[in-house]
């Protein structure tokens, strides 16, 4: 099932959580009243908070759609925004998670491939949804670089949880660039803050249901800019796979429904390139995990 938050067009002022179908977007709470499913969420967190109980109905409604019902609108009639547009806690992510990525960074900072997972975090604030412009902040920085990755979202809550069942603690995954402000990333000796700029978290298009990804080590990676390719690898490739992540991250921490991990990039970034390139306002970004679908952000240009 693909999920998405959504406004409409001709009134956008409240998001509302529908079910992707084809070329049509079914908004979950008035589908399920309308057919007399029980009352639901409008909203991607507090759908993911009411568990197993809320995507049973969902998957009811989740069938051949009549066009003209009141509860389904045309795709080209809504505007998509961020799956979780105002998370409740810092997106955790991870650093260094491809072995390709950690030999492109090697040749720019040094350093040895790491042992266990590479923990950062980005603030809420970060988060824009599809289609927005990723802010130019260039009293800050302008060495902006792009950063392909799988987001995991986490479905119920847990702690200490083992590798084995770490998967059952998966709600969906969807598309994230992790974008990146590289000189401050030097400047600060850690990853908060060149990270952690408003708008440098793009997330989207939707999120597919972790029971439509049977593997979530053999999902396809890309990333282009301005329509040139920079970015290709797959999640097989990952040094550290989503289950030992959850595991890693859980151990000795709660995690919450609807907390989001970003799972690292592959190589090909901006700053391991030959000179190294940066995005520039007005470049288009395509990050892409197959089949999850396509996140496309423009860089502002003022």
């Amino acid at each position: 099932m693909r999920l998405a938050t959504y406004l409409e067009r001709t009134a956008p002022a409240e998001p509302h959580l529908g079910i992707v179908l084809g070329g049509y977007v079914v908004n979950v709470r008035a589908a399920a009243r309308e057919l007399r499913l029980g009352e639901m969420p409008d909203d991607m967190l507090g759908f993911i908070e009411a568990g197993q109980g809320a995507l049973e109905i969902a998957r009811e409604i989740d069938a051949p759609i009549a066009a003209d019902a009141t509860h389904t609108l045309p795709l080209a009639d809504v505007r998509l925004i961020a799956p979780i547009p105002n998370p409740r806690r810092n997106l955790v992510c991870i650093g260094l998670n491809y072995g390709e990525h950690v030999a492109e960074s090697q040749s720019v900072v040094g350093g040895d491939a790491p042992k266990f997972p590479v923990f950062f975090t980005k603030p809420p604030s970060t988060v824009i949804g599809p289609d927005d412009e990723i802010p130019w902040h260039a009293h800050v920085s302008t060495a902006i670089d792009w950063e392909v990755e799988l987001a995991v979202i986490i479905g119920r809550q847990g702690g200490d949880i083992a590798e084995a069942d770490a998967l059952e603690y998966v709600f969906g995954y969807t598309v994230a660039n992790d974008v990146t402000a590289r000189d401050l990333q030097g400047r600060h000796q850690q990853w908060y803050k060149g990270k952690g700029l408003d708008g440098f978290c793009p997330l989207g298009p939707s999120v597919l249901t972790a029971d439509e990804v049977p593997d979530p080590q053999q999902l396809e990676l890309r990333l282009s800019v301005n329509g040139v390719e920079k970015q290709s690898s797959n999640t097989r490739f990952m040094i550290f796979p989503v289950a030992r992540l959850i595991a890693e991250w859980s151990a000795g921490m709660t995690l919450f429904p609807g907390d989001v991990l970003l799972t690292g990039t592959p190589s090909g970034v901006g700053i391991g390139r030959k000179p190294p390139e940066f995005l520039k306002p007005g470049d288009v970004v395509e990050a892409e995990v197959s089949p999850i679908g396509v996140l496309r952000n423009r860089v502002a240009t003022g």
